[in-house]
């Protein structure tokens, strides 16, 4: 008898599947994805992740083969953790804390990994900042069986560039599949809002899909606030917005939630911001869409413009979207600084698959690997959670990657745009100006409110706390913090970085 034993995702593709698979459609979503799982694994094996669309992670145990069988998704929208213990057990959830309560676990920190998220300001690869705690990296599968652990990848990003269409031809391809993939996001008793900033991939899901009421965050400083953007496009459209202003004491008063429930630092700073946007949506629903993962799979960053520049030397440093601190800086604030624990090593297997591709297409393929599991769908994931929220990302699917894939880098960015296909297919149901709209990103005015000594005491307090002098030249680090305060702003990410892994430090280690 095999049964589901942990699982945490939303199969898209259900209708079909139940047909191929000979299980009842009418059944309950938990009933039926349960089923979907089993079945699948019977009829497929290990080869079932293919057969699958959406966002999931699961184990399966076989009681007759006394064998465990875990799976995740394609890009890692979902995280799955997995423990050996000193006695040969396997400890595995989509949790870290629920692994934590299981007998055999063995809290540790890992600080070799502070080493890496001081660069990345998050946790990339497959180990965790738990000793022994690992990460099942997207697009692979797990065997444990006989005391014995094997871990095999059913999927790779591969690229293919098809020379043969236009521009047009490949927005109207974006357009239609797009079109196919919206009525499976939700089931049709279901209902959904829809998260909306002033950018084009909220504006285009919420365009195809049939949400009556957006959600959006906002600040009292203009220069930072896209909410009258969001709420712009949002009567365009024909539908109603909510705003959530976010204040720096509520932003502040939500780290250590935030880093408690993240379960690892995170020094994505729009992760606090996202946190309260779920807690304000979620009390009015209970599922909510979300733009994830078009500017990955379609040139969507600006930096991704000076690709061809940088050229082979990309497989000297770029090692994802954020790459804030060199080795010269982290050894003069680290106590224990290894020169072998390099940041650029976690990429260079990603560079040793794209050979031969162009500088767009490597520093793409590093982000979807690294930067969207690591940051990006981990923040989704575990602040929606934590607030009781449910979050589809129509955006993040294979069929939607399959089209990026397969296009020249020339229609992803040129000289004045970025994600060029995908907005010539949104201005199929956009005005122009919104679909063409330039790239701001989630931003958040921490670079202004950390500054500020009525907000950044418990900064300082970190920073000289018995805590940081454990693993860090506490003079050092105030210094990066006093040039901050004193108006060099470009310091801001570093000292975000060193007070969230300080924040999370204390949450798992000192409080508990």
């Amino acid at each position: 008898m095999i049964k589901v034993k942990e699982y945490s995702g939303h199969i898209r593709n259900w209708k079909v599947l139940c047909e191929e698979l000979k299980i009842a459609p009418n059944l309950s979503r938990e009933v039926r994805e349960e089923l979907i799982l089993l079945k699948a694994y019977e009829t497929w094996g290990c080869d079932m992740g293919n057969h699958l669309y959406g966002m999931f992670a699961f184990a399966l145990w076989d009681e007759e083969e006394k064998k465990l069988f875990c799976m995740r998704d394609h890009f890692g929208t979902k995280p799955f953790y997995y423990y050996e213990t000193a006695d040969g057990q396997l400890l595995c959830s989509t949790s870290i804390r629920k692994i934590m309560e299981q007998p055999g676990f063995v809290k540790e920190l890992n600080e070799e990994m502070l080493q890496i998220y001081m660069s990345l300001t998050y946790v990339a690869g497959e180990n965790t900042f738990f000793r022994g705690l690992k990460k099942l990296l997207p697009g692979r599968y797990l065997v444990w069986q006989n005391r014995k652990l094997k871990i095999e990848r059913y999927w790779t990003p591969q690229f293919c560039p098809d020379e043969s269409k236009t521009l047009e031809e490949w927005a109207d391809e974006i357009h239609t599949t797009i079109g196919r993939i919206m009525p499976e996001v939700k089931d049709e008793n279901e209902t959904a809002e829809s998260f909306l900033s002033g950018g084009v991939d909220s504006s285009y899901v919420l365009a195809m899909s049939d949400v009556e009421l957006t959600d959006s965050c906002g600040y009292e400083e203009e220069r930072f606030d896209e909410s009258g953007l969001a709420k712009q496009t949002a009567d365009i459209l024909g539908r109603k917005n909510a705003r959530c202003l976010i204040t720096p004491e509520a932003y502040f008063g939500i780290v250590p939630y935030v880093m408690y429930n993240m379960e690892q630092p995170l020094g994505d700073a729009s992760a606090i911001a996202f946190a309260l946007a779920c807690r304000a949506t979620t009390e009015h629903t209970k599922l909510c869409y979300s733009g994830e993962g078009a500017d990955e799979f379609f040139g969507g960053y600006n930096m991704y413009r000076n690709a061809e520049r940088y050229g082979e030397n990309l497989k000297t440093f770029y090692v994802g979207n954020t790459n804030i601190m060199k080795e010269d800086e982290k050894r003069k604030i680290l106590k224990k600084y290894d020169p072998d624990v390099l940041p650029i090593e976690l990429v260079q297997g990603i560079y040793e698959e794209t050979e031969g591709l162009d500088p767009l297409t490597k520093m793409s393929d590093v982000d979807i690997q690294i930067w969207l599991e690591g940051d990006i769908y981990l923040n989704v994931d575990k602040m929606s959670t934590a607030a009781g929220l449910e979050i589809r990302m129509p955006l993040t699917d294979r069929r939607i990657f399959d089209i990026a894939s397969r296009m020249p880098s020339r229609y992803k960015v040129d000289s004045e745009q970025n994600k060029v296909a995908l907005r010539t297919a949104a201005a199929k149901v956009l005005p122009e100006e919104i679909a063409f709209r330039k790239k701001l990103g989630f931003i958040v005015p921490i670079r202004i409110w950390m500054a500020d000594e009525r907000y950044n005491q418990d900064v300082r307090k970190k920073f000289n706390s018995d805590m940081a002098e454990k693993f860090f030249h506490v003079d050092e680090i105030n210094a990066i913090f006093d040039d901050y305060v004193g108006g060099n702003s470009d310091n801001w990410r570093k000292v975000w970085t060193i007070y969230t892994f300080l924040v999370w430090y204390e949450e798992y280690f000192v409080k508990r």
